[in-house]
């Protein structure tokens, strides 16, 4: 139900033109034009933004959308009403907004980045083109008969700052090259976070040289098939930004299996690049192949990470045994090791590692394990030692509703305990034989007696703030920025 709050705001943005609005309100007005989907009151609040700076995820981020809400049209309304804003105060100098910073990052879940970095990129372009075209008309106003200037050109306006995440596809490639490299002085792009999707490593490298170096603080290459080779072309230009904090790399774009000494020579230069990025405290890497070169790749870098993902990796027993020994174990605060059959000689180097991040761990994904109900009891006393632990993934393995209440009733110890993602209990299936096989159907007449006894145990715990479910859609990964 709506907030009396919302109720008055609704009255009040269905005035066109809008009244005389104390500055307080703006945000609550900005919140429900924007989640009722009326772009054209938004423009209009954006032109007369009473605030420095204007933060998308500050005032609608936190919002739950209604599934039809398509928001793109209220990011392109907020995106016209900053280009008319700018284009008046050059052609009207002394007109000065009082916004200066568009904070466009974290856009609420649904709204395409690619979309918004295109969109912004058009901007830029749509801006600049104005510059230039008033001050060729500036030029030409303030030249006598003769030729010479007769009056100073007018000054230049203070010009906007937008922090977004771009998320680069190749059809963008070009005008995002073109808008970075004319470093426009009026509506000036500020990238925090960098995706690149299906691009070379030498258009990676241009846009990477291309942007302001202040704010950068991750860079997600999980789209592009780049190899030893690209990857080693790309990490040297990530040490121009101060703030890098994560790198992604996935999808098997980097395959460390190359025959020796090419592998060994490979792996040795992205090992030293990776260590040219101090304050890198974040590691993705996704579907990577390596078996046993895990020591090779992290032993150079200059801290501890805080946050590593192996997710599908193929490991060995020394890959996990590294990682135990080494200084960033007691650091972690995010472990990814989801996709590893840890049934097949991994189980016992696994337990080792979480007794060594159990002081620091705050989030853990064992999903698609190929765990079962021994597996659990044996590593649960390990896992209750996490005592910080906040999120735990464990869907898509082989677990029992007997063995995951056993589950629920003893990790509730864990004070600091948010959110749990469990297996479909595999005694909560039917077995339908085919003629090719079996298939294995939900009884949801079992699921619901199960979720009514984890609910009990819920309640009888006093933890009924405790997210136990089932269901991965909506239930996000916890980002390491967030901890």
């Amino acid at each position: 139900m709506d907030s009396l709050r919302f109720l008055c705001a609704r009255r009040i943005i269905a005035q066109r033109p809008l009244p005389s609005i104390p500055a307080g309100l703006y945000p609550v007005l900005f919140q429900v034009a924007f989640l009722d989907r009326k772009p054209l009151v938004l423009k209009d609040l954006v032109a007369t933004w009473p605030f420095p700076v204007l933060h998308f995820q500050r005032l609608v981020g936190h919002w739950e959308l209604p599934e039809n809400n398509n928001s793109i049209d209220c990011i392109l309304a907020v995106i016209q009403a900053v280009v008319a804003q700018l284009k008046r105060e050059l052609e009207e100098p002394g007109r000065h907004s009082s916004l200066r910073v568009l904070d466009m990052t974290a856009l609420p879940a649904g709204i395409s980045i690619s979309y918004s970095t295109e969109a912004l990129a058009k901007a830029c372009r749509e801006v600049s083109k104005h510059q230039k075209e008033f001050q060729r008309r500036g030029s030409k106003q303030h030249k006598g008969p003769s030729g010479g200037a007769t009056a100073a050109a007018a000054p230049q306006p203070p010009g906007m700052d937008i922090l977004t995440d771009l998320f680069v596809i190749r059809h963008l490639y070009g005008i995002l090259r073109d808008v970075l490299q004319a470093g426009a002085a009026t509506l000036r792009l500020k990238c925090r976070e960098f995706q690149a999707g299906a691009l070379t490593a030498s258009k990676i490298v241009t846009l990477l040289e291309s942007l302001d170096p202040s704010c950068l603080r991750r860079v997600n290459l999980c789209y592009s098939r780049l190899g030893l080779k690209g990857l080693s072309m790309i990490l040297p230009h990530l040490s121009r930004f101060p703030e890098l904090r994560s790198l992604e790399l996935c999808y098997r774009n980097v395959n460390l299996q190359y025959p020796k000494p090419e592998k060994a020579n490979g792996i040795r230069c992205v090992a030293k690049q990776l260590g040219m990025l101090p304050r890198l405290r974040e590691l993705k890497l996704r579907f990577f192949e390596l078996s046993g070169n895990l020591c090779q790749l992290l032993c150079d870098l200059q801290a501890p990470l805080e946050s590593l993902e192996l997710a599908f990796c193929s490991l060995v027993p020394d890959d996990l045994a590294f990682l135990s020994q080494s200084f960033h174990a007691p650091a972690l605060k995010r472990l990814d090791l989801s996709g590893r059959d840890f049934s097949q000689g991994l189980f016992e180097p696994l337990q080792l590692l979480l007794e060594e991040t159990s002081a620091s761990l705050l989030y853990m994904d064992l999903r698609c394990c190929h765990m079962n109900d021994s597996h659990l009891e044996a590593l649960l006393p390990t896992l209750l030692r996490c005592s910080r632990l906040r999120f735990l993934r464990l869907h898509g393995n082989s677990l029992s509703t007997a063995a995951l209440k056993d589950l629920l009733q003893k990790i509730l110890e864990l004070p600091d305990l948010h959110k749990v993602l469990y297996p479909f209990p595999v005694d909560c299936c039917k077995v339908e034989l085919l003629e090719y096989g079996r298939n294995f159907v939900e009884d949801k007449e079992l699921f619901e007696a199960a979720k009514a006894e984890f609910s009990q145990i819920l309640e009888n715990s006093g933890r009924t703030d405790v997210i136990w479910t089932c269901f991965p859609m909506g239930c996000k990964a916890l980002d390491y920025f967030s901890l």
